[in-house]
């Protein structure tokens, strides 16, 4: 019992706080402490300073890196949205870099490192799976370049007028005013018809006359059309031919070339002149007929 009373009174005996700061200053233990200090520096002094280097001038690289990719995708012409988002991606893949070579100099095992971040970016793509369909799909899009704004184009079941193209939808404005808006993935994998890609285009008209006009009459009037009509090219040159013997006419193959920005309306008004100049010429336009006999059953 008095031994533990006697331990409980030395472990409750103040510490000499004078004696620990002379052991301190004891020229010995300096010399130890100086010592091991020394050798930490000249340990660690070169990587720290290596690290240092390679974080700053892998910065400027990066940078650097930065404005040629700029500059280059800028002298393509490429759209401003594509350039910066490339030139950004490229600078954090340099800076990513970077850093991971940094901490390996100073000694830092990135090992666990470079995993945490494969498993993260694993997580993130499986997570948005469609949102990142959809944004690759419109960089595509804005790089190649299969339309523009304001082309007239028809993909994905819709028809319209480009209004808009973003990085995940591109937006179509209808004939009829209404707004169409479509994931870009959508676009990606689907046939696309552009209608404004080309300065011409041509107009495909059938024109069908009775078995008994005078087919000599008829391509004169048709050519008569065409001459008077200046919207329509010369070159390509058009082409006026009996197309076709169908069951109740003669189809007549009209093609004629003209600007895209004219096509509607001379497919209008040639079909309408033609009504019009066939009828004073006395030339009928046959349409379906149907014949009807009725006959009458007397009861017996």
């Amino acid at each position: 019992m008095s031994e533990a009373v006697k331990g409980s009174e030395a472990a409750q005996e103040p510490i000499d706080v004078v004696a620990e700061v002379s052991n301190l200053m004891d020229p010995q233990a300096s010399s130890q402490l100086l010592d091991s200090a020394m050798e930490l520096l000249m340990y660690y002094g070169p990587k720290v300073l290596a690290a240092i280097a390679i974080f700053f001038i892998g910065k400027i690289v990066a940078n650097w890196v930065k404005r040629i990719v700029t500059k280059v995708m800028t002298k393509g012409n490429v759209d401003p949205l594509i350039i910066g988002f490339t030139s950004s991606i490229a600078y954090m893949a340099m800076m990513v870099f970077v850093v991971v070579a940094t901490l390996g100099q100073i000694g830092i095992q990135t090992t666990s490192f470079i995993a945490v971040l494969g498993a993260a970016g694993l997580a993130i793509g499986l997570a948005l799976q469609g949102s990142l369909a959809n944004f690759a799909a419109g960089f595509l899009l804005i790089i190649f370049r299969p339309f523009r704004e304001g082309d007239f184009i028809e993909a994905a079941g819709v028809t319209g007028k480009v209004d808009l193209i973003q990085i995940f939808t591109t937006t179509l404005k209808t004939p009829d005013n209404k707004i169409i808006i479509i994931p870009n993935a959508k676009l990606g994998s689907d046939n696309i018809i552009n209608y404004s890609a080309q300065k011409t285009r041509r107009v495909d008209m059938v024109v069908g006359v009775s078995y008994d006009a005078d087919l000599k009459e008829v391509r004169n009037i048709l050519e008569d059309i065409v001459s008077k009509d200046e919207r329509i090219l010369k070159d390509p040159e058009h082409l006026i031919a009996v197309g076709e013997l169908a069951d109740n006419s003669v189809n007549f193959f009209v093609r004629v070339w003209v600007e895209s920005s004219d096509y509607w309306s001379v497919f209008y008004d040639a079909n309408e002149t033609v009504k019009l100049r066939l009828d004073e010429a006395g030339i009928g336009i046959p349409y379906p007929q149907r014949d009807v006999h009725l006959y009458e059953h007397k009861a017996a």
